[in-house]
Order: C-alpha cells, then sequence, then structure tokens
C-alpha cells in the first residue's frame, strides 16, 4: 500500500472525519455531546471498537466466508462493544449513566462497519489497525469539540470546570437545536479549513 502510516491516521483526522466530512454517525454525535466528558467519552469507545474490530477483520478476512461476511463483521464488532460496554459500567458508572443507550448501539454504528468493509476487508492488519487509529481519533475529536463547545456556551463550564456563571449561558446549546448549529458551523469551519490545505 502507498499510503504511509501517517497519512492513513491523518486521513481519519482531516480529509475523512466520520462527522465533520462524511456524516457519518450523526445520532451518538448529537444525542452525546452535551458535556466535553460525555463527547470525549463515547469518541474514546468507539475508537476502541473501531481499533479492535478492525485488526480482527483484517486478521480474518481470508477465513470469512463472503456469503456470512457482514454477519460475521457485526459479530466482532459486537464482541467488542460488550466489552467497552463492561469496562465503562465497571469503571466509570456515572459515564455508564450518561451515555445510557448509546454504548450498546455503537453495534450498529455506521462507522465502524462501513470501515470493516471498506478498509479493513482489504488491508493489512497494520494498515487497518492505523486506520481504526485515525478514524476513531477523528470521531472522537469531533465529539469532544461538540461537546465542549456546547457544555461552554449552554452551562459556562469546560470538561466540568467553571469558566463563567452560568446564568450567562444560552439554554439552546445544551438542547438539540444547540447541536445542529454548533456542528453546521464546524462542518463549515472543517470545509474551510480543507481548502486551504488542498
Amino acid at each position: 500500500m502507498k499510503n504511509s502510516g501517517s497519512t492513513i491516521i491523518l486521513n481519519g483526522l482531516i480529509k475523512e472525519n466520520p462527522i465533520l466530512v462524511l456524516f457519518l454517525g450523526m445520532c451518538p454525535t448529537l444525542a452525546t455531546t452535551t458535556s466535553a466528558v460525555n463527547g470525549m467519552s463515547m469518541g474514546l469507545a468507539t475508537l476502541f471498537v473501531l481499533f479492535g474490530s478492525n485488526v480482527v477483520i483484517s486478521v480474518l478476512k481470508k477465513v470469512i466466508p463472503d456469503k456470512v461476511r457482514i454477519p460475521a463483521y457485526v459479530v466482532v464488532i459486537a464482541t467488542f462493544v460488550s466489552v467497552v460496554e463492561m469496562l465503562i459500567h465497571a469503571y466509570y458508572p456515572a459515564i455508564y449513566e450518561s451515555l445510557g443507550i448509546f454504548i450498546p448501539l455503537i453495534v450498529v454504528n455506521c462507522i465502524i462497519l462501513g470501515r470493516a468493509e471498506a478498509f479493513a476487508a482489504k488491508n493489512t492488519i497494520f494498515h487497518s489497525a492505523l486506520d481504526g487509529l485515525g478514524m476513531g481519533l477523528g470521531f472522537t475529536f469531533a465529539l469532544t469539540l461538540l461537546g465542549l463547545i456546547r457544555e461552554l456556551l449552554g452551562t459556562g463550564k469546560a470538561f466540568g470546570n467553571i469558566i463563567f456563571p452560568d446564568r450567562y449561558g444560552a439554554l439552546i446549546f445544551v438542547l438539540a437545536p444547540g447541536a445542529f448549529i454548533v456542528l453546521g458551523y464546524l462542518i463549515a469551519i472543517m470545509n474551510k479549513f480543507r481548502r486551504k490545505v488542498g
């Protein structure tokens, strides 16, 4: 493969950022980013699943029959989701309660199945691992940034730390319309940045 490791990682962060460029995984993006911690937690959980499933699918790509390819991928992804869900439930119960149903729903996140089908099934284990890492970092970056801006503008806090009194915050940014507004501006900024970078 011609792509270097850094190119593959940067691809997930900038060129094919799952949220800001490809517009994938919008449900958890809009629902879990009421705070920076929630966004980062969801992003890291997804990164773990992306990385692990990409590696395993790349290892098993020649063993899995073509007729059961997609169900096999879903089983692999569901295994990693179960592991991350149990770890979060055991060690971070507050985050588990906050993210709720969106942790098990990582199984049906189109980013993960899409990368398994489009990349991991066709590339080496090393490049598949880097792709999972890059896409996961891009997803985590977008969710954390979205959550940080919404939390700051809505409550006056950043990662739970008070920046300014919450009476100056605008409640709309913590609610669903605020997610759409902030996401729209972030997508516009990303488009401008991508045009400059080329």
